[in-house]
């Protein structure tokens, strides 16, 4: 893995590139008025998009000549498909979404469930729901190494519930037990805004997401 990448990107800045072994390189780009990380990865001649979320022309410039197979929406809130119909009437790639969330989300051929795979040039990504943000939000987990947590975690927390308490509880329990209870300190995870972190760095701070209720 490149040492050089930190995951810091700026709107109408150049990508952070990553390579993620065995041919499979992400590109990370923010879009958007708040900042919403969109991620192209890439293997074998196919590329996977995770969050179409912004400024249409920056990720087809992203996705470019290659085209693109597959778009990933991590949940149904309109900051991260704004640019989603354009990017998928432009590549004819398929959508996919949870199927939860799908009918709030503009375009979506086929929907998802935990448990589901989604591959892109031999490499698969596991389907894991976390319930707690919207009720369809996914997580998408590459070889237990990586993880795109849309809006479910972040740095410093879970995703916001907007005060509703069952909708916490779900969201930290799903986030304690199917994230941090699966997989190790070392996993670094992707959220749907800001920069990246690992799992290691945020596992000793849990009881006091538990206990502030956010």
């Amino acid at each position: 893995m490149s040492t050089a990448y930190t995951g810091d990107v700026v709107r109408g800045g150049e990508p952070a590139v990553r390579d993620l072994g065995d041919g499979l390189t992400l590109a990370k780009v923010s879009v958007g008025a708040m900042d919403n990380n969109a991620y192209l990865l890439s293997a074998g001649g196919e590329q996977l998009l995770i969050d179409a979320a912004n400024d249409a022309a920056t990720l087809l410039d992203l996705i470019g000549p290659a085209g693109l197979r597959t778009v990933v929406t991590t949940h149904r809130h309109g900051d991260h498909w704004q640019a989603l119909a354009e990017v998928v009437k432009a590549t004819g790639a398929e959508s996919l979404a949870h199927a939860d969330d799908a009918a709030e989300i503009p375009v979506v051929t086929r929907t998802l469930r935990d448990g589901d795979t989604v591959e892109v040039g031999g490499h698969v990504l596991d389907v894991i729901h976390v319930v707690g943000h919207t009720p369809g939000s996914i997580v998408l987990a590459y070889r237990g190494a990586h993880l795109f947590t849309g809006d479910s975690l972040f740095p410093g927390g879970v995703g916001n519930t907007r005060g509703v308490k069952k909708d916490f509880a779900s969201l930290i329990d799903d986030v304690e037990h199917k994230i941090f209870g699966r997989f190790g300190d070392d996993t670094w995870f992707y959220p749907g805004h800001g920069r990246d972190s690992t799992l290691g760095a945020e596992r000793p701070h849990l009881p006091e997401w538990r206990a502030r209720s956010w």
